[in-house]
């Protein structure tokens, strides 16, 4: 090929955006940022869902869970129905996801979005996001160490194994960005440059 690079399948990325400000100072909006330029810069289109930037409802009851989910939430969730690639950013507060991106997911899940329940008990959900592949990027200001091993990274374990694992992403990736209140400019430069090759490689 002397040395020209191949390029590799376009695919459509979503990307979701979890921290609930919209100050733009927070690294998890950067981070977004650098994968969708890193992305576009080889032809893969992309989608962005933004948490910040609308109000969410908590769900309330299994008969609403039923029920498709109110806008913004039903026009955004077509993103991911869209995408071939998901990309999931937020910020590790008290341990979990923030509420409101919890919150979205739980909207987004309503009337069998991610899993479409069988005709009986016995069956098993379709997973209704089978072919889609995943990455999730969490950051902390906890050394990634300890949150990997003396928390045993319960957050991302939660997603993964539960609202993607069962709906069928596969493959899964993370991405642990730990001891955020102490990166140098220099660090926070290599990790943007890691997301646009990521975001290039859509993966």
């Amino acid at each position: 090929s002397h040395g020209r690079r191949l390029t590799p399948m376009t695919r459509s990325i979503c990307i979701i955006d979890g921290h609930p400000d919209p100050d733009p100072d927070h690294l998890v909006h950067a981070l977004c940022d650098a994968y969708a330029e890193g992305a576009e810069a080889t032809d893969h289109t992309v989608s962005r869902i933004r948490v910040a930037d609308f109000d969410m409802p908590f769900l309330n009851s299994e008969k609403e869970f039923a029920m498709p989910p109110p806008e913004p939430v039903l026009s955004e969730r077509q993103k991911i129905a869209n995408a071939d690639h998901l990309v999931i950013a937020f910020p590790l507060w008290m341990g979990g996801m923030p509420a409101k991106l919890k919150a979205f997911f739980e909207q987004a899940a309503r009337a069998e979005f991610f899993l479409k329940t069988g005709e009986s008990d016995h069956e098993w959900p379709e997973r209704m996001m089978k072919g889609k592949s995943a990455r999730i990027i969490v950051t902390m200001g906890m050394p990634d160490l300890v949150y990997r091993f003396g928390m045993d990274a319960g957050a991302l374990k939660a997603l993964e194994r539960g609202v993607l694992g069962l709906s069928g992403f596969k493959p899964m990736h993370h991405t642990i960005i730990g001891g955020v209140g102490a990166l140098t400019p220099s660090k926070v430069e290599s990790w943007f440059e890691f997301m646009k090759e990521i975001g290039g490689q859509a993966v």
